[in-house]
């Protein structure tokens, strides 16, 4: 073996790798890409119109652009560092000042280019806008898996993230960007859109859950209806969500004009009552597939020693399978909620109501920030569903576990 042969391992074994997270360093150079690359929001003489990107050094204040040049430092220096809990701890941090940061330029953007501008000019979010803000979210992310974070930190994290933001909205920074004129325009209608969606989202879980719960404890006690409801379940997943929509609409019309007293209380082939019906088909699903996979991994010795502790079935099944099965099942009710906020918006174009409607007046009139006017509540709803549901699942799994 020749020398240099014989050092090559020592060092691969005993080197440090230059770069110590390779992930924040892969976000960082994404985000410089977007900003150099892309516009970081588009001036338009009304609506309508696409208008021309506009970079973020030719809108950004001074002290913005070096406050944010000052956190990019930082974090690339924190990608050579040696990693450790107060490095983490500063990435987050960091990774929450630059998406504030990426918010506040947004806005004070669209203040500066409205000066002088006509009434009908609108300022909206770019790609690198989007690109920035996502890197930031994801900086803040990796930096709390790194430091193994419970759900007492997340939750903290999101909850001042949560109020910075809205303390910014708080001061009229945000009322120039054509997504809050949008809103601004609506506003009578929005909250009411909100509050259906959240109704229709909610008016198919619950449903889902005393339907498909039931139907997964039955799969787990009798084995020979398993296959035959799984394939059930599973070719309603494979039906696409306007195909079954459709497909509502003839039988449920067809009821309600049968029976007059069903159209009083809203049962027609177009409005909610089909939208509510495929929403709880489509969430059958993973209920009652995580409701299975929950039950069947209980430990059997742990079910015999309840047996053998004189318990009767109905107790083993509150103070033993449940609890324990608990965590499996709220993973399955992430998957259903998360599914139904993203559904509930198609169900608009059946006259369902919701977020929806935007999107798809947006599409209609071509007007970009109306679709985004929809879709960013959606996006959001879904994901403080999901983040909430996390956290109440660390939660119980610490509680259950030995």
């Amino acid at each position: 073996m020749s020398g240099a042969a014989a050092i090559a391992p020592a060092i691969a074994g005993h080197g440090r790798p230059l770069l110590q997270n390779r992930v924040l360093a892969s976000l960082l150079i994404v985000a410089v890409i977007a900003i150099a690359a892309t516009g970081f929001v588009a001036q338009a003489p009304n609506r309508l119109l696409s208008g021309h990107a506009v970079a973020l050094w030719q809108v950004a204040s001074p002290g913005m652009l070096t406050a944010m040049t000052v956190l990019a430092v930082g974090m690339l220096a924190a990608c050579l560092a040696a990693p450790s809990r107060a490095l983490h701890l500063a990435v987050a941090g960091a990774g929450a000042a630059l998406l504030l940061a990426t918010l506040a330029a947004a806005g004070g953007a669209a203040w500066r280019l409205s000066v002088g501008a006509s009434p009908a000019a609108r300022t909206s979010l770019g790609a690198g806008f989007w690109v920035l803000l996502f890197c930031a979210a994801l900086m803040i992310v990796d930096a709390l898996q790194r430091l193994r974070a419970g759900p007492g930190l997340r939750l903290v994290v999101a909850v001042a993230v949560v109020l910075a933001v809205a303390a910014i909205a708080a001061t009229g920074r945000f009322d120039q960007l054509s997504i809050i004129r949008e809103y601004a325009n609506r506003r009578d209608v929005f909250a009411a859109a909100l509050l259906r969606h959240v109704w229709l989202v909610v008016g198919s879980v619950l449903p889902a859950l005393l339907i498909g719960m039931p139907l997964g404890i039955i799969a787990l006690r009798r084995p020979a209806l398993r296959t035959p409801l799984f394939s059930t379940l599973n070719l309603l997943q494979t039906v696409p969500s306007i195909a079954l929509f459709g497909l509502l609409i003839a039988p449920l019309s067809a009821l309600s004009a049968a029976v007059p007293s069903l159209r009083a209380i809203g049962v027609q082939g177009i409005g909610v009552a089909p939208a509510l019906i495929a929403l709880v088909l489509y969430a059958l699903l993973p209920v009652v597939r995580n409701t299975y996979a929950g039950f069947a991994g209980v430990d059997g010795g742990v079910l015999e020693s309840a047996r053998g502790m004189g318990l009767a079935k109905r107790q083993i099944f509150w103070q033993v399978e449940l609890p324990l099965s608990a965590p499996v099942l709220l993973a399955g009710l992430r998957i259903v909620t998360v599914q139904a906020i993203g559904l509930a918006v198609v169900a608009a174009l059946i006259g369902a109501g919701g977020l929806g409607t935007f999107v798809w007046q947006g599409l209609g009139q071509d007007a970009v920030d109306l679709v985004l006017l929809g879709a960013v509540p959606a996006i959001l709803l879904a994901l403080a569903a999901d983040f909430l549901l996390q956290i109440l699942t660390a939660f119980i799994r610490r509680k259950v576990s030995p």
